[in-house]
């Protein structure tokens, strides 16, 4: 989730279309959230670990 946030992060810059610049952001910050909840050990959508 993380890696596809940034692809599109990076082809909305590109493309100047705003919409995947944010759909990037927020998948990127939710992908974050998960990651670190799964490194500290709380199960994230039914799995101990989520990488």
């Amino acid at each position: 989730m993380i890696i596809l946030g940034i692809i599109l992060l990076v082809v909305g810059f590109v493309t100047g279309l705003s919409i995947l610049w944010t759909i990037g952001l927020i998948l990127a910050v939710i992908g974050a959230i998960f990651w670190i909840m799964g490194s500290m050990g709380h199960a994230v959508a039914g799995h101990r670990r989520y990488w």
